[in-house]
């Protein structure tokens, strides 16, 4: 079974841990193990983009998504699940595989949406880049 299992949430779209954080609760309830929980806050991309943010953009969306993360926490997960929280800023696959290694998690659990041709072929999604470089088992929840 699975002792550790990371869970990947978008603070601001719901689709995200809707389906997933129950998946991912009744893993970590039948094992006895540990939930982590995890939110990255994108970064800008360019510095280019980053001059038209206003000043401390960075610090605030981080208060910002803490403060939610807290809450989605408090509010959705029962009081025996063994949960820690997890927050980072930056690029999402690489960030969650960063904290792959660190918790030595057993299992990601993600959320992820019904892919778009076109989307993917522009941009790709972050489940799927997790999905091809984790060095651990990734269950994709679709929403």
């Amino acid at each position: 079974m699975f002792k550790t299992v990371l869970l990947t949430i978008d603070l601001n779209a719901k689709a995200s841990w809707d389906l997933a954080l129950p998946q991912a609760i009744e893993l970590v309830r039948s094992s006895g193990g540990r939930l982590h929980i995890m939110s990255v806050v994108p970064d800008m991309g360019t510095p280019l983009v980053e001059g038209f943010f206003p000043e401390n953009f960075e610090e605030k969306a981080i208060a910002a998504a803490a403060k939610a993360l807290d809450l989605l926490v408090q509010d959705n997960v029962p009081a025996d699940i063994n949960v820690k929280q997890h927050l980072a800023f930056g690029k999402i696959h690489k960030k969650v595989l960063k904290t792959i290694q660190e918790t030595q998690c057993d299992l990601v659990v993600m959320g992820s949406h019904k892919p778009d041709r076109v989307r993917e072929f522009l941009i790709g999604s972050n489940a799927d880049r997790v999905v091809r470089r984790s060095p651990v088992s990734v269950l994709v929840v679709r929403s």
